[in-house]
């Protein structure tokens, strides 16, 4: 599919995060400035638990 051909206004019919692609840039910008747990260790901050230990 050619970017030209993508609807911008587009609404997912799914459970999707981001509705729109300006929403999709925003969570992208958040999760490039995201603190590893070493760095969250190192503010005395607590890292969230791993979610499956298996």
């Amino acid at each position: 599919m050619k970017k030209a051909e993508l609807d911008k206004n587009h609404t997912p019919q799914n459970s999707s995060m981001a509705v729109n692609i300006e929403e999709m840039k925003d969570l992208g910008k958040q999760m490039e400035n995201l603190r590893t747990n070493r760095e969250l260790l190192e503010d005395k901050k607590k890292p969230d638990p791993a979610q499956d230990q298996k």
